[in-house]
């Protein structure tokens, strides 16, 4: 590979880890963490030393109301920051409280809690999560076997062109079709 990185210095590194939980009867809860270190010593925009190790440490807990994908509660923790003023922006992902995690989601999070009004990395990993509710919301689901009756019309064509293997010319999605074409349950 001609991007070898393996024997140069080291700068940063990122971790963002999300974990879905079962909350209740119809919600799941998430747990997301990103985590910025710094692996040698720096200076800061003004000139002053900072040491290496952990710039930012932050932790989103939101609540999603399943089956519509609705951020029910959520809660940000800032276990380490760089500056002072960073607590300041704690609030600043409340207005996401009542909103629908769906096609767009991550564009209307970067309106609405993003740039001066928010912090880039709370949005970061907000943006993160959406993706994992998804998949967690299907974790949730699929502890049963799935009925067709399970789901609306309307999950299995959100899905369709999300990605290579679900696009629309694909053999999953041909199957799937053939598989809505075969159910006699009412339309929705």
């Amino acid at each position: 590979m001609r991007l070898n990185v393996k024997n140069r210095e080291r700068l940063h590194n990122r971790n963002i880890d999300i974990t879905t939980y079962a909350y209740d009867i119809d919600a799941i809860a998430l747990e997301g963490r990103l985590i910025d270190d710094r692996t040698n010593a720096s200076y800061t925009m003004f000139g002053e030393p900072r040491p290496p190790g952990t710039v930012h440490d932050m932790i989103v807990r939101m609540i999603v109301r399943l089956p519509k994908m609705v951020i029910e509660d959520l809660e940000v923790e800032m276990v380490a920051v760089p500056n002072t003023d960073c607590p300041a922006a704690l609030m600043s992902l409340m207005p996401l409280k009542g909103e629908r995690i769906a096609a767009g989601f991550t564009t209307k999070v970067q309106r609405m809690v993003g740039g001066a009004q928010g912090c880039a990395h709370l949005v970061s990993l907000c943006r993160a999560m959406a993706s994992a509710a998804i998949q967690g919301a299907y974790s949730f689901a699929s502890r049963q076997p799935p009925s067709l009756g399970h789901y609306s019309d309307r999950s299995f064509k959100a899905i369709i062109d999300t990605c290579h293997i679900w696009r629309s010319d694909g053999p999953l999605v041909a199957r799937l079709k053939k598989m809505l074409a075969a159910d006699d349950r009412p339309k929705q």
